[in-house]
């Protein structure tokens, strides 16, 4: 296949989904990729058993004013967070530069005018997910999850009466019929309590948090990097706040721990334009002392073309998060970096990171992204990566790519 650059890298094979591109976070269990979308309102299911010609197999429905964006498998349950499609009705400057303050009335009435929480599908048969529960959140919804099969899911949810996204632990337990244990949040979210924001301006929201031996990393959009205590799981507790925003551009979306290392690698999401927001970076953190992390590194930024001339949304996204049962290093990191593909890195040494290979997609050929404002250009957005180094990667707008990882 066409490609405007690789190293490293091999294209495998590609699907537009059956003209449903809009990918955003990709699992891969059982032959089978669950793709979350942006507009097509469900879970696209994929059978990538033949790698070069992957094959849409089914679309899981949510509520057509929700959407599901993020998803994790494990333990043949899928779970999908639902949410109120704000990217339908705010312009991109709106939804990732103010607050989304939350008034459920705003969406209509929950139940019947949109969905909101977290649904939990059997995928023993995996090309038709079986809705087995359901967890209703008084708000607008769940952003993204974080579940590797253990008791405990953590989860980033637009609560009534908090400015944004917060931080809450479920427990899955009985997967029919999850439920929220504890919750935390940046002093000043909680408005109905009479707190206000203490910070000048920006968005500061919970995108995720990846959770290792009970401790949290969460990324905070404008508001940077938690590290929490979630021993116990009704009264999770800081041990660190960090926030470079300013003066760097804020957007902190992905935290990936290596606790063998005593390293923690943060992605800061290019949210806008690459002529409309400052340059986004990718930073080395060494945790050797949780209560004070100290950023030693940034990855470099891709100069095989001039990203910046092309335009569009250039910077990173995500990173693939090392979960059990897929490829794991402590060594090499996958990242996408929209308009400039999929990339890896080697921290071997953590303080002179290095780029050793990437794949830069052609342009898409369909354009399904419906924020206003965003240029057309490639996205690449989200990546999981297999043992045998096969890697699965969603665009906005193109569907799937599985590509090969050939470096040592």
């Amino acid at each position: 296949m066409r490609h405007e650059g690789a190293r490293n890298i091999e294209f495998v094979g590609h699907t537009d989904q059956g003209g449903r591109g809009d990918g955003v976070q990709v699992m891969v269990n059982r032959g089978h990729a669950y793709i979350g979308t942006r507009v097509s309102h469900g879970v696209m299911v994929t059978d990538v058993r033949d790698p070069h010609n992957p094959k849409p197999v089914n679309l899981v429905p949510v509520h057509p004013n929700s959407i599901c964006l993020h998803l994790q498998t494990a333990n043949d349950l899928l779970v999908c967070i639902e949410e109120l499609n704000l990217r339908a009705i705010l312009s991109i400057k709106d939804y990732y530069g103010g607050s989304n303050q939350v008034d459920s009335t705003r969406g209509g009435k929950r139940g019947e005018d949109y969905s909101a929480g977290m649904r939990v599908y059997d995928i023993s048969d995996p090309a038709n997910p079986r809705s087995i529960g359901f967890m209703e959140v008084q708000g607008l919804g769940l952003h993204r999850i974080w579940w590797t099969g253990g008791r405990y899911a953590y989860a980033s949810a637009l609560l009534d009466g908090f400015l944004d996204h917060i931080f809450i632990c479920i427990d899955m337990a009985d997967p029919t019929r999850p439920r929220e244990v504890g919750r935390w949040w940046i002093p000043g979210m909680h408005i109905a309590a009479g707190e206000a924001p203490t910070w000048p301006s920006g968005r500061y929201a919970l995108h995720h948090a990846v959770v290792e031996d009970d401790v949290a990393y969460g990324s905070w959009r404008d508001g940077g990097l938690t590290i929490l205590d979630v021993k116990d799981k009704s009264a999770p507790k800081l041990i660190a706040h960090r926030n470079w925003c300013p003066p760097f551009g804020g957007g902190t979306h992905s935290a990936l721990p290596l606790h063998d290392r005593d390293l923690l690698v943060v992605a800061d999401e290019a949210t806008l334009n690459i002529d409309q927001s400052q340059m986004k970076y990718t930073w080395v953190f060494d945790i050797r002392e949780k209560s004070n992390p100290v950023s030693i590194a940034t990855m470099p930024n891709p100069s095989d073309q001039d990203y910046v001339a092309l335009g569009g949304q250039f910077g990173p996204h995500n990173l693939h998060e090392n979960r059990p049962g897929s490829f794991r290093s402590s060594e090499i990191v996958f990242a996408t970096w929209q308009s400039a593909g999929v990339r890896a890195f080697s921290i071997k040494d953590p303080f002179r990171p290095e780029e050793i290979g990437y794949f830069v997609p052609p342009m898409p050929t369909k354009w399904m992204e419906p924020m206003r404002g965003r240029a057309k250009m490639r996205h690449t957005a989200d990546l999981f990566v297999a043992q045998d180094g096969l890697m699965y990667v969603t665009d906005y707008d193109a569907g799937l790519y599985i590509l090969q990882w050939k470096g040592n």
